[in-house]
């Protein structure tokens, strides 16, 4: 009897302790947390810290808690490089969420790609996910999808002649391809092209290069803080040309930085979490944006943004295809792929083989800056 007793408590011993050492689903993560793109990180590692509780307090995916394996590239590609390969070799993560920028995704992709671990970038570049790999995703909508829905605009106001002002890192350079491709299929004219660096803190010069172009419009493509700069260089120069910014700037420090006075009137095209509390109830994103922008508020103090919906949406994305397809690498992989009229804070992503971004025109909303808030432009 004693002997029997004491086999059963090691078989219980046993049994508990492989309970409580069960290896967690573990899912790396990249965010430019400090440096310029911190506006860009932070949010992004709240977002996923706070994604992560929330699941292991439901008791994690099919009974297994969920860990995320953070860290902070400062913005810097080669950091990135190196970070990734520490989350691939030594923290065994299934999959990668990030990095932030472009500029990092672009680094990063050669290493995921080879290794076969799914990558869900927070990064808006093209060229991350065209030409299609199969490891590599996105969730911010294409930047082509943003310049088409500015330039749709503009031409609906008579807008012909443009002027191009975008930053010179990996977005900034992408925004001007996209652009430039996206006028010459319109038939619309380029009369001023200038750039800027991602440290500049006056662009006058390039903007009375572009003033004495008269163009209809000018579009500023980059993140901040270039972009405030530029908008508070134009009050300067009391130039009275429509501004376009890119979706890069699509949260409420941009207008912190510019400034009210500055930033009044400026349109660019944003994602729907910036303007939630202005959609109809029968908007398919409206429920899922209210919840978000509450759990963050609750969470950190503040309201949510466009760019930790980014990480938001990678989360739910990996989660949906382990819940689908399970956890192995090509599991993870093709269970992304099969994202099908899913509704993140993005937009409705419908993956396939043949688009790993999966988002549309509908993905954004024309906004203008109005008395220090966006208004939806009817």
């Amino acid at each position: 009897m004693r002997r029997l007793a004491a086999t059963w408590m090691v078989i219980c011993f046993v049994l508990s302790a492989g309970a409580a050492l069960a290896e967690p689903l573990r899912i790396g993560a990249l965010f430019s947390v400090t440096g310029p793109a911190a506006f860009l990180g932070e949010p992004e590692k709240n977002t996923l810290e706070m994604l992560v509780k929330e699941i292991n307090a439901k008791g994690g995916v099919k009974g297994q808690p969920v860990e995320a394996v953070i860290y902070d590239t400062t913005g810097d590609p080669t950091k990135a490089v190196q970070l990734a390969t520490k989350l691939i070799k030594d923290d065994k993560v299934v999959a990668i969420i990030g990095p932030s920028t472009t500029g990092e995704t672009m680094a990063v992709k050669p290493v995921t790609e080879k290794e076969q671990i799914p990558l869900v970038s927070c990064a808006a570049g093209i060229k991350i996910t065209d030409p299609v790999n199969a490891w590599t995703f996105k969730t911010p909508a294409n930047d082509h999808i943003a310049g088409e829905k500015i330039l749709n605009y503009a031409v609906s106001k008579g807008q012909k002649n443009f002027a191009l002002l975008t930053v010179s890192d990996g977005f900034g350079a992408s925004g001007r391809e996209q652009l430039k491709a996206l006028l010459a299929k319109k038939g619309l004219a380029l009369v001023a092209d200038e750039t800027f660096g991602p440290k500049d803190t006056d662009m006058t010069a390039q903007l009375t290069k572009i003033r004495a172009a008269n163009p209809d419009a000018i579009i500023c493509w980059g993140t901040n803080p270039g972009p405030a700069v530029v908008t508070r260089n134009v009050k300067q120069l009391g130039i009275k040309t429509p501004l376009y910014m890119s979706h890069g700037v699509a949260s409420k420090k941009y207008i912190e930085l510019a400034g009210v006075d500055a930033a009044e009137g400026v349109m660019l095209p944003a994602g729907k979490l910036a303007v939630f509390d202005k959609l109809p109830e029968t908007d398919p994103q409206a429920k899922l944006l209210k919840e978000y922008d509450a759990a963050y508020r609750k969470a950190y103090g503040v309201e949510a943004s466009t760019f930790g919906g980014y990480a938001y949406d990678a989360f739910q994305l990996i989660i949906g295809a382990v819940q689908k397809n399970g956890a192995g690498a090509e599991q993870l992989r093709s269970g992304l792929e099969q994202a099908s009229k899913m509704v993140g804070v993005s937009g409705s992503f419908t993956m396939s083989s043949s688009d790993h971004n999966g988002l549309d025109l509908s993905a954004f909303e024309m906004v203008r800056i109005t008395a220090g808030d966006w208004a939806i432009i009817q």
